[in-house]
């Protein structure tokens, strides 16, 4: 027998899942093509690579602005705003007579990005019961993930009718459906005693109550996007240190990617059933493991084995970081904690690569990977310490 209540993911899958899987989608249609967009406006190598970071930079700048917008105005008119600049941001990229205008578009991608995150993860905190909190944000995760796979193929379909501006209406047309579907997503029962002490709260407030809590777990997580991130740029440049061809290595990333998204709903069912530690732990002595083992690949085979052992131990860990957030916020002050903990996970998202290319510059890639692994055992170290061993337990 079980106290818990009862509750149906499913319910989530229109107002919920829907517009995430749809703004994965726009993401993935215009990832690929930024660069190359970039490039036919004149930009060198080394500008078009930074034009694809100023999404990150975007959501970087606008975690805690995007707290207080979700704070003041509610998840479901946010998450709509969101969707609505997305698409004129996307706009503004299929049309860029120039280079500056283009990188307008592609910071205020990252605008609209980091909106939409914070203001769905906030809902999705507060409409979901703890018991089923983890599966929840996991399917989030999980459910991005898969449309950032999917997006590449109908931004590809469309490049290859229209040309490469398509994949930017594709991602318009994406955000578009999403703001729709959000605006069939319930409100959050109204709380009238809360409602005045939330509009009174500050960031500078919460990130003095909860000092401790950002400065231990919240370390953990801004080491665990680092390992992420470092992720997604060691598997090509690793491929490419092995003479692997363009298509090769593409192939050895998919797969991996599939990997990725097979397991996000068990991962959260763990975390939901037996405790946060039991995932996130786990997770990075994985990825840890899989990145000390990478400069050891010497063909395709091998650096594929180690590449899904990669994407399994990211899998898994799907959700953590929203999961982890929703954990230790407050009921007051929500908006602006999971701001400052987006915060944190977009500095470690940009500081990776960053580790990862000062190395190899220096050093050399292998040097560079390692210390990625290892940085996954510190990560795993400390979530090991601050993070709380069994289910339900209360968080400082």
């Amino acid at each position: 027998m079980t106290d818990e209540p009862t509750f149906d993911l499913r319910s989530l899958a229109i107002p919920a899942y829907g517009p995430s899987f749809l703004f994965g989608v726009g993401d993935g249609a215009i990832l690929p093509v930024i660069v190359l967009t970039a490039r036919d406006l004149g930009a060198s190598v080394a500008v078009a690579a930074l034009v694809v970071m100023l999404i990150d930079l975007g959501s970087l700048i606008f975690n805690v602005p995007a707290s207080i917008l979700t704070a003041r105005y509610g998840e479901r008119h946010v998450i709509t705003g969101a969707a609505v600049v997305g698409v004129l941001a996307a706009l503004l990229c299929a049309v860029a007579p120039g280079l500056i205008a283009f990188g307008v578009g592609v910071l205020v991608m990252g605008f609209s990005a980091s909106v939409f995150m914070l203001a769905r993860q906030s809902h999705l905190t507060e409409a979901v019961p703890p018991q089923y909190r983890a599966r929840a944000l996991s399917t989030l995760g999980g459910v991005m993930r898969v449309g950032v796979f999917v997006g590449p193929f109908v931004g590809a379909a469309a490049i290859h009718v229209f040309g490469l501006s398509s994949a930017y209406v594709v991602c318009a047309a994406a955000l578009a459906l999403a703001g729709l579907l959000s605006t069939r997503m319930p409100d959050l029962p109204a709380h009238p005693h809360l409602a005045q002490a939330r509009s009174e709260v500050t960031v500078r407030a919460v990130l003095r109550e909860h000092r401790r809590v950002f400065l231990t777990v919240g370390i953990g997580i801004l080491l665990v996007a680092l390992v992420r991130a470092a992720r997604q740029t060691v598997i090509p440049l690793w491929a490419d240190h092995l003479g692997l061809s363009p298509q090769a290595t593409s192939v050895v990333y998919g797969i991996a990617g599939g990997i990725d998204m097979l397991v996000f709903y068990p991962a959260g069912k763990v975390m939901d059933l037996k405790g946060r530690r039991w995932v996130t732990v786990p997770s990075m002595l994985v990825m840890g493991t899989a990145l000390l083992l990478m400069p050891l690949t010497g063909g395709a085979l091998s650096l594929t084995a180690v590449s899904c052992l990669l994407g399994f131990g990211n899998g898994i860990g799907s959700g953590m970081v929203m999961t982890l957030g929703a954990d230790f916020s407050p009921d007051v002050g929500r908006a602006q904690f999971l701001g400052i903990w987006r915060e944190l996970s977009d500095v470690g998202g940009t500081a990776g690569p960053l580790l990862l290319s000062a190395l190899t510059a220096t050093v050399s890639l292998g040097v560079g990977v390692l210390a990625c692994g290892l940085i996954g055992f510190v990560a795993a170290t400390v979530l090991y310490r601050a993070v709380p061993s069994r289910r339900n337990a209360k968080v400082p």
